[in-house]
């Protein structure tokens, strides 16, 4: 796909970055951590180039000199809060990360469990953690935080916590998701620190809204458009504008808590070394667009795809009127349409003829490529192999799997299964596409075709099943679907 964003220069320039930050401090930085370490498809999507890992290998460089410490909410340990995007429980995502983070060459120090009151489930999951030899500390809940701040940066406030021993001079605090006290954790160790002649640093590491990007740019848009649902809003920092007289860019969160932080870092030093919430930030990701164009046009596709996303909730009967109306009104701002999308445009025009359920797919040399249900296979299906015939230059006409292979699959999935539609799903597609080429040179090569799709903009008149989907996101391909149900 068309590259506007350079990674390289982005790992040299970030961890450059964090290093400053670290010796502007005795020697010890608490650095929060927003946003996704392994897997930021988002960033990978609006900022075409920026390799969705590129967190992590920045901070590969910085490996000796940091540890990381993971945060969870007692309460959501309580409720059994699960992670949308990977079905597991942010208990269990605790631990997932942290062998993430090992089996990568990294130190996990320890757990913190915040916001505890007592939790029978936090207990547990202490007592869990203890067996396994992890290190736990518990944060407690202070009556008026974040603004009773006399309380707070007292003994009776962050004095109560549990004291987070650290070895390393980079101190990454992360958590399963928003909300579980990571800033807390932060302010809180800082308190500490300083009670033991140590002025230790803190800062934020988010890398949307780019604040040093127009407020109105697509990228900045773009995250507005991913977080609809929280109801973020992106704004001018005015602390940084009466500060310095430059306009920088954040959110409306972090310019709301300013004045507490402020408080709270003359509670703790006697002075708040940061003038503005844009200060407290390292992200360098805004020096490292190489084509803004490219990035522009990927920035306005991902809220085409945030909308179609969020309809597609509202249609499967989630109560998110208010984010699709949030959406929408981005859509003004960007000054988009959903025909914007040219794939969008292509599957309608192509249900419209013919009068299917159909799909479309844009290649990475603009080339789109249109398929249709037929009795045989779901428009989704049709699609990958329209798509990787054309890309091997096989004829649009040649079956590259035999009806007599697709029929005994069908049969199983009725007869057998108890199934209703008997087309066939982009799996089982694949899977007899693989079976086929083991004597078949043309569907080989079309197999070979598949890494190509990586990237591309696919839409559906239909929403997908759940096999589907999830078949196109592990294809890396960007996957909408009109909010209307298969019938």
């Amino acid at each position: 796909m068309k590259i506007g964003f350079d990674n390289a220069k982005y790992l040299k320039i970030q961890s450059e970055h964090i290093r400053e930050r670290i010796a502007q401090f005795d020697g010890k930085l608490y650095l929060e951590l927003g946003g996704k370490l392994f897997d930021d498809h988002h960033a990978s999507r609006v900022l075409p180039g920026f390799c969705p890992d590129s967190k992590l290998r920045m901070f590969a460089q910085l490996c000796d000199s940091l540890e990381i410490v993971i945060v969870i909410s007692a309460e959501d340990i309580e409720k059994n809060k699960v992670r949308a995007d990977l079905g597991i429980t942010y208990d269990e995502d605790v631990l997932r990360l942290r062998d993430e983070f090992i089996s990568r060459g990294f130190m996990v120090g320890s757990v913190v469990i915040t916001h505890y009151d007592g939790q029978r489930a936090a207990d547990q999951f202490r007592h869990r953690l203890e067996r396994l030899e992890i290190r736990s500390y518990v944060h407690y809940l202070i009556d008026g935080y974040p603004h009773n701040v006399e309380l707070i940066a007292s003994e009776q406030g962050f004095g109560k916590n549990e004291f987070v021993e650290t070895e390393r001079p980079l101190v990454i605090v992360t958590a399963p998701g928003p909300g579980s006290g990571k800033m807390a954790v932060c302010l809180s160790q800082l308190w500490g620190e300083n009670h033991r002649g140590v002025r230790a640093g803190y800062a934020k590491f988010e890398t949307f809204p780019v604040w040093n990007l127009p407020l109105k740019h697509p990228v900045n848009i773009a995250y507005e458009a991913a977080t609809a649902d929280l109801n973020d809003v992106n704004m001018i920092d005015p602390f940084h504008l009466e500060a310095y007289g430059k306009t920088a860019i954040n959110y409306n969160r972090d310019i709301e808590i300013f004045p507490v932080l402020n408080a709270l870092f003359e509670g703790i030093y006697g002075e708040n070394p940061y003038k503005s919430p844009t200060d407290m930030g390292v992200n360098m990701v805004g020096f490292c667009i190489s084509d803004d164009a490219v990035c522009c046009e990927a920035s306005r596709d991902e809220i085409i795809r945030r909308y179609y996303a969020a309809t597609n909730k509202l249609a499967d009967g989630a109560d998110n009127e208010q984010e699709v109306h949030k959406i929408q009104m981005l859509f003004n701002q960007a000054r988009i349409t959903t025909a914007t999308r040219r794939v969008t445009v292509a599957a309608a025009q192509k249900k419209e003829m013919t009068g299917h359920t159909s799909a479309a797919i844009e290649l990475s040399d603009g080339t789109i490529i249109t398929s249709k249900s037929t009795p045989l296979l779901g428009c989704s299906a049709a699609l990958i192999l329209n798509a990787t015939k054309h890309l091997a230059g096989i004829g649009h006409d040649v079956r590259l799997i035999p009806q007599s292979m697709i029929e005994p699959i069908q049969k199983t999935k009725i007869e057998y299964l108890g199934g209703h539609n008997p087309r066939l799903h982009t799996d089982e597609v694949l899977v007899a596409l693989s079976v086929v080429s083991q004597h078949d040179e043309q569907c080989r090569r079309a197999l070979e075709q598949l890494p190509l799709l990586r990237g591309c903009q696919v839409h559906s008149t239909v929403m997908l099943s759940e096999v589907d989907r999830k078949i196109f996101k592990k294809l890396g391909c960007n996957l909408t679907c009109d909010p209307v149900r298969k019938k």
